[in-house]
């Protein structure tokens, strides 16, 4: 099956060559880096690494992975991970494997369940994530530890979501209306690292907030939609 890897970015040259570089090319036809407007040498660094770059001016978590996803829409099977080296590639085969054989149709990479190395995930983002995954059980039924970045899911499934939510609530989104249509949905433990730089979300006291809204509120405004 073909897979290919979506790494959203914004700034994060320090980073991305080499989380570019552990992606395990014999697994991976195709790496978009989405470049989400950096001001800094994001794009050249990802180039330089063998990866393809895709420019999505519109900034937004979610904006990014679209655009990265519509570039990778001819593979059978799409990785989304981040390029501030949290999230390790070289863990590819644990997340994508249960897609490939046919045992889910989306799986999501758990911090919370896996390994956290020192300093990767504040206190309250541990928490806010637990809270959200008892949410998720409680209205849909789904059952994972975490709403983490590191995904795959395959492509014919992810463009039949119509992806609405283009900033903070993308993450959760993806993972009601997956719960909504019937899809199966499982978590596998991964190690997580610290990442380099300031996260745009736990980081930041305006990204913390924005991401507990638009976590609780996307859940609730899809229950009664129809």
């Amino acid at each position: 099956m073909k897979i290919s890897v979506v790494i959203p970015t914004l700034n994060e040259a320090r980073a991305i060559g080499g989380v570019v570089r552990a992606v395990p090319g014999d697994r991976v036809q195709d790496i978009f880096v989405v470049d989400n407007g950096s001001t800094d040498e994001t794009a050249k660094q990802a180039i330089l690494s063998g990866a393809r770059v895709v420019h999505e001016p519109r900034r937004g978590y979610g904006s990014a992975c679209l655009a990265g996803a519509k570039a990778a829409r001819e593979s059978d099977i799409i990785v989304f991970l981040d390029g501030d080296r949290s999230d390790d590639p070289r863990q590819l085969d644990v997340i994508a494997m249960p897609v490939v054989q046919d045992q889910a149709d989306l799986v999501i990479g758990s911090r919370i369940g896996g390994v956290l190395e020192k300093g990767a995930m504040p206190l309250h983002g541990q928490l806010g994530n637990r809270l959200i995954v008892l949410l998720l059980r409680l209205l849909y039924g789904v059952h994972i530890s975490d709403i983490g970045s590191f995904r795959a899911i395959k492509t014919s499934a992810f463009f039949g979501l119509n992806m609405e939510q283009m900033t903070y609530g993308w993450p959760v989104e993806m993972v009601v209306k997956a719960a909504r249509q019937g899809l199966r949905i499982q978590s596998v433990p991964i190690t997580y690292r610290k990442r380099i730089g300031t996260s745009k979300v736990t980081g930041t006291l305006k990204g913390t907030i924005m991401a507990t809204y638009y976590m609780f509120l996307v859940p609730l405004r899809y229950l009664w939609k129809g």
